[in-house]
């Protein structure tokens, strides 16, 4: 019963902390407008970045960060109360706890379920739990991003590398079959739920339409 109280309530806090959206906020407080109402209708930094500029896009990357890490760590506590004689993975904690942030980032409780595309939250989940990882998701989004200018793209290769790198560092590591396990899959819902948010610039990349920064767009 302890055991699934835990759980719970790792969830609970880690889809409540999500569902803060920073960039719908900062959008109605700061600025009196919602940014789902402009551009890709994503409440994320790209889209706070191209409708109020770089002080709005700051603001959203730092809370959207943020409270990736929020979420991971209080996750991360919660489950150091599990009983010891608890079959769970200690890895279960940590990666319940960020997707769960996704989910609520992706589908805010607060904001009618409309919200970002769960990059930047993602990001503060991983700096809580390998933060060895973000230098290399970093070089293969810039891989991305610099010779084509689509952020979306850097996204979605970043968000598909992540559970292979974790596979990969769970194997140099050593980990146990059934926590590397836990790793992987964990780290594959997480760059799934990214992509399948991204499945409109999916399509716009492919008919040669997506929004590109430093080029000219026709209106």
């Amino acid at each position: 019963m302890m055991t699934i109280l835990i759980v719970l309530a790792a969830a609970a806090q880690a889809y409540l902390l999500g569902s803060i959206d920073t960039g719908i906020l900062v959008s109605k407080y700061l600025y009196h407008d919602d940014v789902r109402n402009y551009g890709s209708g994503a409440a994320g930094m790209t889209n706070m970045l191209r409708t109020f500029g770089k002080k709005a896009a700051a603001l959203t990357a730092a809370g959207d960060v943020l409270k990736g890490v929020a979420a991971v760590c209080i996750g991360r506590w919660l489950f150091g109360f599990l009983p010891e004689n608890a079959a769970v993975s200690p890895y279960l904690g940590v990666y319940l706890t960020a997707i769960l942030a996704v989910v609520g980032h992706l589908k805010p409780l607060y904001f009618g379920f409309k919200g970002g595309k769960g990059v930047l939250v993602a990001g503060g989940a991983i700096l809580a739990i390998q933060p060895i990882l973000l230098p290399f998701l970093a070089a293969i989004f810039l891989l991305c991003l610099l010779p084509t200018g689509m952020v979306s793209l850097g996204s979605i290769v970043m968000a598909a590398s992540y559970p292979v790198l974790t596979l990969l560092y769970g194997l140099l590591k050593g980990l146990a079959v059934g926590d590397l396990a836990v790793c992987v899959a964990g780290a594959a819902i997480m760059g799934g739920m990214v992509i399948y948010m991204h499945r409109a610039n999916i399509q716009r990349i492919r008919a040669g339409q997506e929004y590109r920064f430093g080029r000219k767009h026709k209106k």
